[in-house]
């Protein structure tokens, strides 16, 4: 904890102190079942079972639903002064539990593939698989160190502000919020189709053709683009007005602070994408080795900014700068992904991809900016609206702007755009079978 708050260990600070120390020692667990999960999930894959790792996650969410659920139902308004240990020891177990539940609900499906589960002493045939492992080892070492850095950055500057009187919004926190809010695009489409390409991609590695997994790589990324760029743009216009509608149980004032820091990561949410679609090409080539120096250079930028940010930035500012940081670390990172992947597969260059993505960028944009100005136009972001009416508000901007995004995306001729085209057909063909 000293690592990661060092905040926390000074004076006035005693209860944050004690209660980060609990919840790390309850959660400590999940560290062995998250790599359960991961396991079984990728055997499942190569399997051709694509499924599991999409719903393994669902039941996790459910279970934690329904803990929380729980707690909030039966516990009276809970603060840091009033929090009790029974509370904590609830709050942190339920999260291991619902951990848990996710990676053992794969069990049942690894066996029905065929696949027996038995211990096996000793390290006869794991020479290879030590020496992937080592360099996957180091790259997630050197994330976790840019992981530190970030906590320790925003913690710090929770604590300065929290010494100057101002105690809404700043910290690690929104940052965590903002993130995970950024990550739903990112899950949902860039994860899903990187997992169904890997096994396609190392069977292409296996037979040598290095041209055809560029390909693949450069359809991958443009498919993903499809989501994640209107997404991105739709962060950055609407970032305070969709956290103020997905965390309407706190303060206003904290909600409109996280879609700041949404806005400010939405700027590197596509190459953190495009990233993630290289990184599985080294992988098809059992390269380990070499995405490790694209994740300590992204690391060391963003490491260099974050503490840049600190010292320069007000300290309400600090946590938005964050989100800044990170954006531009991936998307100088991804020039190095690129540069680092040609050994396997020839030059992916820019030209590749960005026409494509700048056609979106341009639907996306002219789409949403006008929907922008007139909501401040209307005063709309300004006034103090009920949830339900804000709610309302944000959906009818995100169906204007995604219809209105269809249409500018066919128009500009980016052929990927009819995925969604006809996704939106055939729900509207099932609709009208229903009526």
């Amino acid at each position: 904890m000293r690592l990661y708050a060092p905040e926390f260990f000074t004076t006035g600070f005693e209860v944050e102190k004690e209660i980060a120390i609990a919840f790390t020692r309850y959660c400590l667990p999940q560290i062995f079942f998250l790599g359960l999960f991961t396991m079984l999930g990728q055997v499942a894959n190569a399997r051709g079972s694509f499924g599991p790792l999409m719903w393994a996650p669902i039941a996790n969410n459910l279970v934690g639903i329904a803990l929380f659920g729980g707690f909030l139902l039966f516990s009276s308004r809970v603060s840091l002064e009033s929090i009790t240990s029974r509370q904590v020891q609830i709050l942190g177990w339920g999260t291991t539990v619902s951990v848990v539940v996710q990676a053992l609900v794969l069990i049942p499906v690894i066996k029905r593939l065929g696949i027996k589960l038995r211990p096996q002493w000793g390290l006869e045939g794991l020479g290879k698989s030590f020496g992937l492992a080592g360099w996957t080892l180091l790259y997630v070492l050197i994330s976790q160190l840019g992981y530190l850095v970030t906590v320790n950055v925003a913690t710090s500057a929770a604590v300065r502000s929290a010494q100057e009187g101002i105690t809404r919004g700043v910290g690690y926190t929104p940052y965590t919020y903002a993130y995970f809010v950024m990550l739903l695009p990112y899950s949902i489409v860039t994860i899903s189709i990187v997992t169904a390409i890997l096994p396609h991609l190392s069977r292409l590695a296996v037979a040598n053709d290095r041209e055809e997994v560029r390909l693949q790589l450069i359809r991958a990324i443009k498919l993903v683009g499809v989501i994640t760029i209107p997404s991105a743009v739709a962060f950055l216009f609407f970032g305070p007005l969709i956290t103020q509608v997905i965390f309407v149980g706190i303060p206003s004032e904290d909600s409109r602070y996280i879609g700041l820091v949404l806005s400010a990561l939405s700027f590197g949410l596509v190459a953190f994408s495009i990233n993630l679609i290289l990184i599985r090409g080294f992988n098809a080539f059992e390269d380990t080795q070499t995405q490790v120096i694209s994740i300590f250079i992204i690391n060391i930028i963003s490491v260099a900014l974050s503490y840049l940010f600190l010292n320069i930035l007000k300290n309400q500012w600090v946590t938005v700068g964050l989100g800044g940081a990170f954006s531009v670390s991936y998307l100088v990172g991804l020039l190095i992904t690129l540069s680092l992947l040609k050994k396997h597969t020839g030059a992916i260059k820019l030209r590749d991809f960005l026409g494509q993505h700048l056609r979106l960028f341009g639907a996306a944009i002219g789409v949403m900016a006008p929907l922008f100005v007139l909501i401040q136009y209307l005063n709309w972001s300004g006034v103090e609206l009920s949830p339900m009416a804000r709610t309302g508000e944000l959906v009818i901007v995100m169906i204007t702007a995604f219809f209105g995004y269809l249409v500018a995306g066919r128009a500009a001729g980016v052929e990927e755009i009819s995925m969604i085209g006809n996704l939106r057909d055939s729900l509207i063909r099932r609709s009208s079978n229903k009526g």
